[in-house]
């Protein structure tokens, strides 16, 4: 018997573990995927361009999707055949393996986005249940403990904080990072230091950052970078299971009883424990709730308020980009752009929000960064001649030297909230199945038009910036498509049981012993991406559970 069994390694579940095992308790935590670590990640394009090395096959584990229109209508999509994945890391430490560590805070208005902005005609907007004061302290933990760098710069947008700065010292940046401040300056913008979860220096017993420039999609090599293994599960000991998929969770009286789970060759299992964590990922801790039938909870366990599964969320937004030639840059500027390795690291805020005639908007964060380093993404957009004919031999040779050596592109991404609405959820499909045989995740999605909105007037201001640094080939798009690797709700925390899945501290409404801490609880996305608040949010349950353990 175990006192904890965190269903989940990622960020929702890992500070769990830490805090809980090396208090002294007995923690097993329950992983689907592999163990990779820093022996055995590389920079295998093919592995992870090609052949999604870190999340599950379709063939075996896919998704049924329905994408709804204004007009509520939808189209039907099968995982399987349309390529259409939600997976985003399925191994110990989760998709904090592969992130690339953009690191900003909610602000306080993020928690409260009913109150201060007022209600979205058409938008399931509510006020958070706790306040971002009650959190803040778990963010300061977050950057001494899993390692934030950078440098805070005032702004009308900063949030409070208990400490002035953060704790490591800034990533090298390219010089481009200069044209940027400048053209910022011109435009009275305020230029921000982006915080990243990856570690300036040695530390916290990691190597610090190498500038391999290859942090998103890929596992960092040196340890640099803040994942949920790398920061907490290798200094713990809990005791880790991989090849472990929980298709199950049995209740009697008010609790959680036991997790059954099968490994990949479909060999059962069964943990048993006093108290239960789930932390999948938001899709499927809803997907494994409501499969987890039984009388008392015949719509799914912890579904009394019919809400599992409802209000999904992503990041709303999209991305842009724009080139700079050698033709326009003198051979310093040269030299500049074509630093390698070294991070560009700026974001805007300026419109975290903003008035647009008589109203004032939610609006968001823009980030700002060198096209990835990953050659065959890069070298497949230059197939092509500027009239769309193929080109292939020495003129496709030709092309592909010119654009990788004398120009380089600068991109940004805009994160503002995904509002959420009633045709945004998680259910399950009863005739299809996946490779154990248990329904799959069916992910209905809606957006508002509002985000759409938002995205555009953020993008159009970042378009400023890159049109006053002398960039050319500027483009964008904002999308109502929805982000992967940001994805949260399903099961909203809340103070009322019939409008809420679990209560202010994440534990279910209808079981004693049950707690959901991946971003499942969050009702309301905020402008930024989400795993600060992930890491946040689960140490602050961690003392929660703590206290009923020591009670």
């Amino acid at each position: 018997m175990y006192d904890v069994c965190i269903v989940g390694s990622g960020a929702g579940g890992s500070p769990i573990a830490y805090e809980l095992a090396n208090a002294g308790f007995k923690v097993v935590v329950l992983e689907k995927g592999e163990l990779y670590d820093e022996s055995t990640f590389n920079k295998d394009e093919i592995a992870v361009s090609r052949r999604d090395m870190f999340t599950p096959p379709l063939s075996e584990q896919k998704h049924i999707i329905n994408e709804y229109s204004q007009s509520g209508k939808f189209t039907r999509y099968d995982g399987e055949k349309s390529g259409w994945n939600f997976w985003n890391g399925s191994l110990v430490g989760g998709s904090s393996n592969l992130m690339s560590g953009y690191f900003h805070r909610m602000k306080p208005n993020d928690f409260q986005l009913l109150s201060v902005y007022g209600e979205v005609k058409g938008a399931n907007v509510v006020d958070w249940c706790i306040s971002y004061d009650e959190l803040e302290p778990y963010y300061e933990k977050v950057e001494q403990v899993i390692g934030v760098s950078g440098k805070i710069v005032e702004h009308d947008f900063q949030e409070p904080r208990s400490t002035p700065d953060l704790p490591f010292p800034m990533l090298e940046t390219n010089g481009v990072t200069k044209w940027f401040d400048g053209a910022c300056e011109e435009l009275e913008f305020t230029p921000i230091p982006t915080p990243r979860a990856i570690l300036s220096q040695n530390a916290l017993g990691r190597n610090g950052c190498y500038y391999s420039n290859f942090c998103g999609s890929y596992g960092c090599a040196s340890g640099a970078k803040g994942s949920a293994r790398a920061a907490l599960l290798q200094k713990c000991k809990a005791k880790v299971v991989t090849d472990a998929f929980v298709y199950k969770l049995d209740s009697k009286d008010g609790k959680v009883v036991r997790a059954h789970y099968y490994t990949k060759h479909r060999i059962p299992h069964v943990v048993n424990a006093k108290i239960f964590v789930l932390a999948a990922q938001a899709i499927e801790s809803s997907r494994l709730l409501l499969n987890s039938k039984t009388k008392e909870f015949p719509n799914g366990l912890a579904n009394s308020s019919g809400e599992l599964g409802k209000n999904l969320i992503f990041s709303a937004g999209g991305s842009g980009s724009g080139r700079f030639i050698f033709e326009k840059l003198t051979k310093e500027q040269r030299q500049e752009l074509m630093q390698p390795g070294l991070f560009f690291n700026r974001s805007l805020q300026d419109w975290y929000d903003y008035e647009d005639g008589c109203h004032i908007y939610k609006g968001g964060t823009i980030d700002f960064l060198f096209e990835h380093q990953n050659l065959i993404s890069r070298v497949s957009r230059e197939l092509y001649d500027d009239e769309g004919n193929l080109l292939w031999g020495e003129k496709l040779a030709e092309k592909i030297e010119k654009t990788l050596t004398t120009s380089r592109v600068l991109t940004f991404e805009v994160f503002n909230d995904w509002l959420p609405t009633d045709h945004c959820n998680v259910a399950v499909d009863e005739k299809e199945s996946d490779k154990w045989g248990v329904p799959v995740g069916v992910i209905n999605l809606n957006s508002h038009p509002q985000d759409l909105e938002v995205g555009e007037h953020l993008a159009k201001n970042a378009v400023k910036v890159l049109e006053e640094m002398g960039a050319v080939e500027i483009d964008y798009s904002i999308s109502s498509s929805p982000p992967p690797n940001l994805v949260a709700g399903g099961c909203r925390f809340g103070n009322d049981p019939k409008t809420s899945v679990l209560d202010k501290n994440c534990k279910a409404h209808d079981l004693e012993n049950l707690y959901v801490t991946d971003a499942s609880f969050m009702p309301t996305g905020g402008s930024v991406p989400y795993t600060w608040t992930i890491y946040a949010n689960s140490f602050r349950v961690a003392d929660v559970i703590k206290k009923e353990l020591l009670s």
